[in-house]
């Protein structure tokens, strides 16, 4: 498909976007700067209320950052009020985007997303293409099935991250394009900045070498299986130290128990609250590499920060992770237990593979560009 098809387009992204934080949010903004360098119209849909207050585990859902600069954001969507899909459906219905792209991760949305869609579809122009992160989700609850075969019905194509949630939309759709692209690279932080200096602000000690678990805490993200790793790691031998950073979205406090029992409260540096996307860069820039121990997962978007900043990765054998990790290259696919993860940490050191894989890092991530995905968006709509 050539660039002019896709030129003078009216695009309209459906998701979570600023004033909202995190990954779904910048991931949006990114996509949105994205289509208008190809030339096309766009406009964010967003919440003014995305979840409601007992469904939130985290402190708050705002960002603590200025509003992206040239990118239209209309905070409409109520996550809970049918009578409020009714109209932001007509309204969008009336105004026939060429092209509707919808984020849907996780089944509570269903409902709002799927309603929303419908109304704006029945204009028999705008073609809905939802981006599907979960289809199946790491937390399940009563009506997942449900809600989740209501959105997908509302949408004439999709677009997986992953190959393990491809395969799900395949048992699930039939006769609809179903197209497969990897997450692109987060390309909107700041600039990595050196190790001294990134430690320096950060009030670390640049003499250690730091391991960096990025992003919010749940059960399934497998910090218990970090922290009994990092207890099977000679530390002082490889001067190592480990970095918790993000927020949790549960009870901290079996974690904190498991630091003393464990020994480690000297070697774990935890920073608790939210990163915001202006300090993403202090994080990585501190760190050797970065450890995703997860339990479960499809695809996650703390791989394609490491990315940008030429981290190499720790990452379980889990959904889509070894996809985007090349075991012994990009960094190492590990089982899902302490001593595969310990291994795989002592062996990074005492083989001194920072520089090789960081190298491998920076070829690697060439493939993951925004202009493929925006490419396959276009190609499942016009499927």
């Amino acid at each position: 498909m050539q660039k002019k098809s896709v030129t003078e387009k009216n695009i309209l992204i459906i998701g979570p976007a600023w004033p909202l934080r995190g990954g779904l949010s910048t991931y949006n903004q990114i996509l949105a700067s994205e289509f208008q360098k190809n030339g096309c119209n766009v406009t964010i849909l967003t919440f003014k209320l995305q979840y409601p207050a007992f469904l939130f585990p985290g402190k708050t859902q705002l960002s603590t950052d200025l509003p992206p600069e040239n990118l239209k954001i209309d905070i409409k969507i109520n996550s809970i009020n049918p009578l409020n899909w009714f109209f932001t459906g007509l309204k969008y219905r009336k105004l026939k985007p060429e092209l509707v792209v919808v984020r849907y991760w996780l089944p509570f949305m269903g409902p709002c997303l799927g309603t929303i869609s419908r109304i704006i579809k029945s204009n028999g122009k705008s073609k809905i293409v939802a981006i599907t992160d979960n289809l199946v989700p790491h937390e399940k609850r009563f009506g997942d099935k449900m809600f989740t075969k209501y959105f997908l019905n509302s949408c004439h194509g999709f677009v997986a991250m992953s190959k393990s949630v491809l395969s799900d939309l395949k048992k699930l759709i039939k006769n609809k394009p179903t197209l497969y692209n990897p997450h692109p690279i987060y390309n909107s932080f700041q600039n990595q900045v050196s190790k001294t200096e990134a430690c320096k602000i950060l009030n670390l000690d640049n003499t250690y070498n730091y391991l960096l678990f990025f992003g919010f805490i749940r059960a399934y993200k497998g910090l218990d299986l970090l922290l009994k790793s990092f207890a099977k790691t000679d530390r002082k031998k490889f001067n190592l130290k480990l970095i918790i950073a993000g927020e949790f979205y549960e009870n901290e406090k079996p974690y904190f128990e498991l630091l003393e029992t464990l020994e480690l409260k000297k070697d774990v540096i935890f920073f608790k609250d939210f990163i915001p996307d202006s300090k993403v860069h202090l994080y990585f820039s501190a760190a050797d590499i970065t450890v995703q121990p997860y339990k479960e997962a499809t695809q996650s978007g703390v791989t394609q920060v490491s990315y940008f900043y030429n981290k190499p990765m720790i990452v379980t054998n889990i959904g889509g992770l070894p996809e985007l990790v090349p075991n012994g290259k990009a960094g190492f696919v590990v089982e899902k237990n302490p001593e595969e993860i310990a291994k795989a940490i002592e062996k990074f050191y005492t083989e001194n593979l920072s520089e090789t894989m960081t190298l491998f890092v920076q070829q690697e991530k060439e493939k993951y560009s925004w202009d493929n995905m925006i490419f396959t968006l276009w190609q499942a709509a016009e499927k």
